[in-house]
């Protein structure tokens, strides 16, 4: 969901987050960050907002969850002509290697799908070059990102192929536990206000313009911290 182009953040879910700033007057610099430093920090710092997060059960106990801003399917992909040869194999297919980047929501649903070895990689890019290179059968990512991953390699959009859909997950803006609850509201407001005055729609519809924009907004999870 988030891309960066040239060194600079992009992306539909970038494009959200700085309407929200303009509504909201916050002019702090978006960083992008490896996956696992940005997930870390979100766990043991307050006052980080983190994008974009899928919601779960345990995630829901860790930090404060607005949105949502989308929703991903998280599926299950392999190299071009593959997927019907893996899914011949019947219940024989969760004995097959997969790849997911660690820390991810993707590697957390290979697992709970019953897949028995799931190999961990730093990077989405880096576990789409292992895939294409043979180092395993399968890769667990959000369909969202899958062609921008294959792009940032230099291959193809058609390089890989759908095996299955693993699970529909819902994308929210995260905060960490003890963010004061004055910013995470004002943070609120701004997306309410976009969400009404038809901004996130059509941002949505820029990106997605195959997918029905949720325009519904809820502030989940762990309550933010006291007012400041």
């Amino acid at each position: 969901m988030t891309l960066q182009r040239n060194g600079v953040a992009d992306g539909m879910a970038v494009e959200v987050v700085r309407e929200i700033q303009a509504h909201i007057h916050d002019n702090s610099q978006i960083e992008v960050v490896p996956w696992a430093r940005g997930y870390k920090e979100l766990l043991t710092n307050p006052g980080v907002m983190l994008f974009t997060v899928g919601r779960n059960d345990a995630r829901e106990k860790q930090m404060s969850l607005l949105g949502p801003i989308a929703v991903s399917q998280t599926v299950l992909l392999a190299r071009k002509g593959e997927a019907a040869k893996l899914l011949a194999l019947g219940a024989g297919i969760y004995q097959r290697p997969v790849g997911a980047y660690r820390g991810s929501i993707f590697a957390d649903a290979a697992s709970a799908a019953g897949f028995v070895e799931v190999d961990l990689a730093p990077t989405p890019q880096v576990t789409a070059q292992k895939l294409l290179l043979g180092r395993y059968d399968m890769w667990v990512e959000g369909g969202f990102v899958v062609s921008s991953v294959l792009k940032d390699i230099h291959q193809p959009a058609d390089a890989v192929e759908v095996v299955r859909v693993l699970e529909s997950l819902e994308l929210y803006l995260a905060f960490s536990r003890g963010t004061g609850a004055d910013e995470v509201r004002h943070w609120q407001d701004g997306f309410a206000a976009i969400k009404k005055d038809g901004t996130f729609k059509r941002i949505y519809n820029k990106w997605l313009p195959r997918d029905a924009a949720p325009m519904d907004l809820r502030l989940i999870g762990v309550p933010p911290g006291p007012a400041r």
